[in-house]
């Protein structure tokens, strides 16, 4: 997760909504998204901060840092940073997800060492393993095209071990992606 910095999170979206609407977005879904799932007592909610300087400041004792890397590296590391057992990760801009879609993406690692949950847009929102020693080494082959309609795809391909999926859900990377108004409001475009 980013710290909810202006001009800093959501960039793609805020070349199309401006700056100031993607940091709402942003900050309106990671609150609810963080909302959600602490409220269920299933599993224990740690945030992986992207940001060295920012973070310190809203961390929990618990929470870590992603590190260094592209996407793949740091979302490798926290996986294997994760406390023994199953571990999920997804990112903070999936407005539809919900703590079924979690409990699903937990039960899937029953019939693989890996789950993916696709998103709509042919990435994924979320990645998990059966415990941080079944993460493979490396996790990310290199030449995946992140962010990309391909991103999944060159994932599953060149996994060095079978991965089950869970629910497919849309995230927010572009202005056509955003909720309707009437869940939230002030977006242009929408």
């Amino acid at each position: 997760m980013r710290s909810p910095v202006l001009g800093r999170v959501k960039t793609r979206l805020a070349r199309e909504t401006g700056s100031l609407a993607a940091w709402q977005f942003y900050r309106r879904a990671s609150a609810r998204l963080l909302r959600r799932l602490r409220a269920d007592p299933t599993w224990t909610v740690v945030v992986a901060w992207a940001g060295p300087s920012e973070q310190r400041a809203l961390a929990r004792p618990h929470d870590l840092s992603q590190g260094r890397g592209d996407i793949g590296t740091r979302m490798a590391r926290c996986l294997r940073a994760a406390a023994p057992g199953p571990v999920v990760l997804l990112g903070a801009d999936i407005p539809g997800v919900r703590a079924r879609h979690i409990r699903r993406a937990f039960a899937a690692l029953a019939r693989a060492p890996l789950v993916f949950g696709p998103a709509a847009d042919g990435g994924f929102w979320l990645v998990g393993a059966r415990s941080p020693a079944h993460v493979p080494r490396p996790l990310f082959a290199p030449g995946i095209r992140w962010s990309s309609p391909q991103t999944l795809a060159d994932v599953l391909a060149d996994l060095p071990c079978p991965a089950a999926l869970a629910d497919t859900l849309a995230d927010v990377d572009h202005a056509a992606d955003l909720p309707l108004p009437a869940s939230l409001t002030g977006f242009p475009g929408r």
